[in-house]
């Protein structure tokens, strides 16, 4: 990944990676705020990913610009970069202001990169502290500004996630993110098991989804 990228190749130095969607609610502009700060005190590189409105499309080359041993800004649609990040990245960083679900945090631990995440939404259902994760707390949800105490919870939780990369705990929650089930089979049995309950004639248990697909589970890490 740092070849592809064009960062120095050094498999001691940390990778976080930052994948998303250009908008407020993703919080690209906390995180390129909470750059500066981390590589003042940090030997980490930081790939960015993802398109968006034009003025966060400028912070992204902007930081890049700032520190070019450090960070790459890839300021395009590229799915197969994208996938290579989640796997590659030793972190990932999720800074979203709300999150109903989170797609992306799934996808990262099904590679075994386990995230950093603002606390909201989704990603405190699918992100467990010390097990599969970091939580930087909830974010402000005012989109109009950056709020330094963001910041500063962005940068105290990914140099604490740094900090862990490599060692025994960090490999633990590696295989923590990849072995767990995050599917729908749980959820859609004790939904089924309610419904059987009400006694409606006729009602009996559905197929389960891998005896109608078997060969589904093999896509699992499809955007």
């Amino acid at each position: 990944l740092q070849a592809e990228v064009g960062l120095p190749v050094d498999r001691k130095v940390p990778l976080v990676a930052f994948i998303g969607r250009l908008e407020e609610q993703k919080g690209p502009d906390v995180m390129i705020a909470a750059i500066p700060e981390i590589l003042k005190e940090e030997d980490v590189q930081i790939v960015l990913l993802g398109t968006g409105k034009k003025k966060f499309e400028r912070l992204l080359k902007s930081v890049e610009e700032k520190f070019p041993s450090k960070v790459r800004a890839v300021v395009r649609f590229n799915a197969p970069l994208a996938h290579q990040m989640m796997a590659g990245a030793d972190v990932l960083a999720v800074t979203s202001r709300f999150e109903p679900c989170g797609l992306i945090q799934l996808q990262g631990m099904r590679y075994g990169t386990p995230c950093a995440c603002a606390s909201t939404g989704g990603l405190v259902d699918t992100i467990v502290e010390g097990k599969t994760g970091f939580h930087m707390g909830r974010l402000s949800v005012d989109c109009n500004v950056v709020e330094p105490a963001d910041v500063k919870k962005v940068v105290t939780t990914l140099k604490r996630a740094v900090k862990v990369v490599g060692t025994p705990a960090y490999h633990e929650m590696v295989k923590n993110c990849m072995i767990q089930d995050l599917s729908w089979k749980g959820p859609a049995k004790n939904w089924e098991d309610v419904l059987l309950e009400l006694g409606v004639e006729g009602s009996e248990p559905g197929v389960i989804g891998e005896e109608i697909a078997p060969l589904a589970m093999e896509n699992v890490a499809a955007p």
